[in-house]
C-alpha cells in the first residue's frame, strides 16, 4: 500500500475518534458545570482546555472560561484544530483522498456527517441543545465504525483505519486520567469526589463496567479499570491489545519497530499490577505512558506513513 493511502486512512479514523472523544468530554463537563456545589472552583470547565492543551489559544480568542465559549470553541471553531468541526472536516478530506479504497457506506457516513455539521454550525448551538448534539456526534462515530467493520475487506485498508482509532483512543484516555485524577485526589469533599469519579467513568463510557466489576467506587478501582483491565474498550490495555493485534496483521516487514514498541508496552500493561502503578506514582506512570504512545505514533509514521 502507498504511504499516502495508509496515512489518509490512519488519520481519517484518528480525526473521527478525536471528534467523539471531544463530544464525550464536553458532555460530562456540561453536566458538572450545572452543579455549582460540585464545580465551585471551575476545575471541570478548565479540564477540556488542559486535556487538549488549548488553554492559551482559547483565552486569546474568547477571554472568559464559561460553558457557552467552550461549546463554541470545541464544537464549531474552525481555527481550533481540535474542534469537532475541524476534526470532521479533516476526516472528510482524508476520506475523499482514498474514495476508491473505502466502501460507499463508509464514505457516506463521513460525508453525511460533514454536511450536517455545516448546517448545525450555521444554526448555532445553545447550552440547551448541547446534549442532543453530543449524542448525534457519538451516533455518527458509531455508524462509521459499524460501516467500517461491517463492510470492509479484512486487509491493510481496514487495519490502518483501526490502528488510527486505537492509538488516538489510548492517548485520549491517558490524558483524561492525567488531568482528572490529580484534580479529584486533591479534593477533600467526599461528595464532590464521588460525583467527579462518576463523571470520569462516564466520559470514557465505563460507568456500567465499573458497576459490574467492582463493589465500591475508589481511586484504585478506577485506575485499575482504565489502565490494566481489558474488558473496557477505552482502557489503556484494551487499546494496546488491539494495536498489537492490528500491527501483526499488516503485510510486510516495515513495521518491526512499531510492533516491538507496542508489544513491550502492552506486556507492561498485561502483567502489571495496580500496586506497581501507585508505587511509581499515577502522574509519573501516565506521563511515561504518553511518552511511549507518542514514540509508537512516531514509529508508525516512520514505518508506514512517510513518503519514501
Amino acid at each position: 500500500m502507498l504511504s499516502r493511502t495508509a496515512s489518509e486512512l490512519y488519520w481519517m479514523s484518528r480525526h473521527l475518534e478525536r471528534a467523539e472523544n471531544t463530544a464525550r468530554m464536553l458532555d460530562v463537563t456540561q453536566t458538572m458545570s450545572l452543579m455549582p456545589s460540585i464545580d465551585a472552583d471551575h476545575s471541570e470547565l478548565l479540564a477540556p482546555l488542559t486535556i487538549s492543551g488549548t488553554h492559551e489559544p482559547f483565552l486569546a480568542r474568547y477571554g472568559q472560561v464559561n460553558m457557552e465559549n467552550l461549546l463554541q470553541f470545541f464544537c464549531f471553531d474552525e481555527e481550533n484544530p481540535s474542534s469537532i468541526f475541524s476534526c470532521l472536516r479533516m476526516a472528510r478530506d482524508n476520506a475523499h483522498g482514498v474514495r476508491g479504497k473505502i466502501p460507499g457506506e463508509v464514505w457516506e457516513s463521513i460525508n453525511a456527517a460533514w454536511i450536517e455539521i455545516r448546517r448545525r454550525r450555521k444554526a448555532g448551538l445553545s447550552s440547551g441543545q448541547a446534549q442532543e448534539f453530543f449524542d448525534w456526534i457519538k451516533e455518527r462515530s458509531h455508524q462509521f465504525r459499524g460501516a467500517t467493520y461491517g463492510t470492509m475487506m479484512r486487509g491493510d485498508v481496514l487495519w490502518f483505519l483501526r490502528l488510527g482509532t486505537f492509538i488516538e483512543r489510548a492517548d485520549n484516555t491517558a490524558r483524561i486520567l492525567t488531568v482528572k485524577y490529580q484534580v479529584i485526589r486533591e479534593d477533600e469533599d467526599s461528595v464532590r469526589e464521588f460525583y467527579r469519579w462518576n463523571a470520569l467513568l462516564r466520559s470514557v463510557g465505563a460507568y456500567e463496567a465499573h458497576q459490574t466489576l467492582y463493589k465500591t467506587l475508589s481511586h484504585a478501582s478506577i485506575a485499575e479499570l482504565l489502565i490494566l483491565r481489558n474488558e473496557v474498550p477505552r482502557s489503556l490495555r484494551a487499546c494496546l491489545d488491539e494495536m498489537e493485534h492490528i500491527l501483526a496483521q499488516i503485510e510486510g516487514n516495515a513495521g518491526q519497530a512499531p510492533r516491538r514498541l507496542t508489544t513491550i508496552l502492552n506486556a507492561h500493561l498485561t502483567y502489571g499490577a495496580i500496586d506497581d502503578v501507585f508505587a511509581l506514582g499515577m502522574q509519573a506512570y501516565l506521563s511515561d505512558f504518553l511518552s511511549d504512545i507518542g514514540a509508537i505514533g512516531q514509529s508508525i509514521h516512520a514505518a508506514y506513513l512517510e513518503v519514501l
